[in-house]
């Protein structure tokens, strides 16, 4: 067993455990982490817009842009670490870039990334979770072109 095998084999071990949310570039999330302050431990929030997606496998990481007090934070997060709780995705972001720098010279109104709009996939999802839908959307009668 060579060692990109052994690496491969422990990926995928860690990968199994962590169940990692679904997000891109440009959606407004909010992370919550550990912080151990002395002997206690506590989860904060930290809610941003998302600004870069980096890498693959157990190595990959993200990093989520805010503005405070009139200055931008921007935090790096880990997406396998362990002090990594949660990450819910408040809306999506539509941009059409992989890296969202250009915020970084923004200031007020102008830091906001636009929404995506409702699309299909989006649909299906919503009716999908709802099992009473399906009949509902099936039983619509066609209104007739004419």
């Amino acid at each position: 067993m060579n060692k990109g095998e052994i690496i491969r084999k422990y990926e995928a071990r860690k990968k199994k455990k962590e169940t990692v949310p679904q997000f891109a570039v440009g959606d407004t999330v909010v992370v919550y982490y550990k912080i151990k302050e002395g002997d206690k431990e506590r989860v904060q929030p930290f809610e941003g817009t998302v600004i870069r997606h980096y890498g693959r496998g157990i190595g990959a990481s993200f990093t989520v842009r805010k503005i405070i007090a009139g200055e931008g934070v921007e935090k790096t997060f880990p997406l396998y670490s362990p002090n990594l709780v949660d990450v819910k995705v408040e809306r999506r972001g539509d941009v059409c870039r992989a890296r969202l720098y250009y915020l970084r010279q923004r200031v007020g109104k102008s830091t906001k990334v636009k929404e995506k709009a409702h699309t299909a996939e989006t649909e299906e999802s919503t009716i999908s979770e709802h099992p009473n839908a399906e009949a509902a959307v099936e039983k619509e009668p066609v209104a007739k072109e004419k």
